[in-house]
């Protein structure tokens, strides 16, 4: 079975890496941090966030899936003080619920000093 691959935003300067990949009926995304369209990383946490939503959807869209096809979602933050509005913003784009499977993580450092969040994804293309 082939492996279908989706570019990052040809704007984007990206890291060597798919921004999706579909094997079968299985869309894996990558992670993918809070860089708005231009590239740029704003300062803060609720920008960072409605990036992320926004080239999530960008992703799904090419593959012709939607935020209620997706199994499995982890979030990593660089700040415990983000949780609280994490959940309160992942609600409003990732609900009404049911939600995907989600695991939640803050970790020390993510490659960009300025990024405070990335979220990565499977979503199933089972039609």
């Amino acid at each position: 079975m082939p492996i279908q691959h989706f570019a990052p935003p040809p704007n984007l300067k990206a890291p060597p890496l798919s921004f999706a990949t579909r094997v079968g009926d299985l869309l894996f995304v990558s992670g993918i941090p809070g860089f708005d369209a231009k590239g740029a990383l704003p300062d803060g946490f609720e920008a960072q966030f409605a990036n992320v939503v926004v080239n999530i959807r960008r992703v799904l869209d090419e593959a012709g899936a939607t935020f209620r096809d997706l199994a499995k979602v982890n979030v990593l933050l660089t700040r415990a003080s983000d949780v609280a509005a994490m959940n309160a913003l992942y609600a409003g784009a990732f609900g009404p619920p049911p939600y995907p499977a989600r695991t939640t993580c803050v970790v020390q450092a993510l490659p960009d000093p300025k990024m405070l969040i990335e979220i990565e994804a499977v979503a199933s293309l089972a039609r």
